[in-house]
């Protein structure tokens, strides 16, 4: 017997009527419904600081398609935002942001209200709406990450001032990170209050680092994070997502003490499920390009992510967000095949 959230008993260990799952990125420009919103809205940043907005986008992915897991939209520069870094974003060029100046935590909760109140209005819809199996999920960027933009001061292949900070200056580079992780943690503690249910720690140029620097910057802030969080909210799961870490993957599971950990595309799943300890449960991984693609391709990889998991319990997902090309039918498909699994 489960209870009706399937996202949640899959940390909880219990047993659940299907594989839960969630894409990354679901919410977003590859839905009609999405881009209707984003039309009328100012700007990126208007629509994801405007609660009614918000909460609908989180809430469109969920009436089409049924996803276990509702992902707040945002963004995981609202950090930076909130921290007196102004940040904006180009049609067809990515984030842009200001200069960096001094960075002060003392606007936080009160900058990102506007997301705090979108998380209360999901909640709200969710039950109204019936959708009483969804999970609720936060999430932030991990300070790596976000420092990584603040210092480029818009997004990069190479991130060359960031990494050449780490190497050249990690003085000044930690004291960003201090103030990243301690935003993250007011950030995620105030996400929690409000009502989401999981949180997801976006680590996105985890790849960008190894050895002694990912250990400094990529584990160290994380644990950091985790241990705050779960001595406050011992009982929501929190999942990492380093993507590109290679073989830092088990050292990043370990000393983090992640609940779950989402696996980008580079991985074979088949490997991870028999290296990774079973506590901790496996995320992932379907290419967002056979997504893309959709057919034959697309459900012999989902099946086969499926077999890897050798009755391991896991929440199926992307290895990377939905490409914003998607045919919305092609995740119809992923649902039907995915719903069909036993677990």
């Amino acid at each position: 017997m489960t209870n009706e959230k399937p996202l949640l008993d899959i940390f909880a260990k219990k047993k659940t009527t299907h594989v839960p799952f969630w894409l990354m990125r679901q919410a977003g420009r590859y839905l009609p419904e999405y881009r209707m919103l984003r039309e009328k809205a100012r700007s990126f940043m208007g629509l994801a600081y405007d609660p009614e907005n918000a909460s609908e986008v989180t809430l469109q992915p969920i009436r089409r398609y049924g996803m276990d897991g509702a992902i707040l939209f945002s963004d995981i520069l609202v950090i930076p935002d909130a921290l007196g870094q102004k940040v904006t974003f180009e049609a067809g060029e990515g984030p842009k942001l200001e200069p960096l100046g001094d960075v002060k935590l003392e606007n936080i909760e009160k900058h990102l209200l506007p997301v705090f109140t979108a998380i209360k209005k999901v909640r709200e819809k969710l039950e109204v709406e019936k959708f009483h199996s969804t999970t609720l999920i936060g999430f932030c960027g991990a300070p790596w990450t976000v420092c990584a933009y603040m210092i480029e001061g818009g997004s990069s292949v190479s991130f060359q001032k960031a990494t050449g900070m780490a190497k050249e200056n990690p003085k000044e580079l930690q004291k960003i990170i201090d103030v990243v992780a301690e935003a993250s943690i007011i950030y995620l503690e105030a996400q929690i209050k409000a009502g989401v249910e999981v949180v997801q720690i976006f680590e996105s140029w985890a790849g960008l680092l190894d050895g002694k620097d990912f250990d400094q910057w990529v584990i160290k802030p994380t644990k950091k994070i985790i241990t705050r969080l779960k001595h406050a909210y011992p009982d929501v799961p929190v999942i990492g997502f380093p993507r590109g870490c290679g073989i830092n993957l088990d050292r990043y599971i370990q000393e983090t003490s992640v609940d779950g950990v989402g696996i980008d595309q580079s991985f074979d799943m088949g490997e991870v499920a028999v290296k990774i300890d079973k506590k901790v449960i496996l995320q992932g991984n379907l290419d967002p390009l056979l997504l893309l693609e959709g057919g034959t391709k697309m459900k012999d990889s989902i099946i086969k992510i499926h077999e890897n998991m050798n009755g391991r319990p896991y929440v199926f997902n992307l290895g990377h967000g939905v490409i914003k090309e998607t045919p919305p039918e092609n995740v119809s498909l992923l649902k039907e095949i995915v719903r069909g699994l036993k677990p």
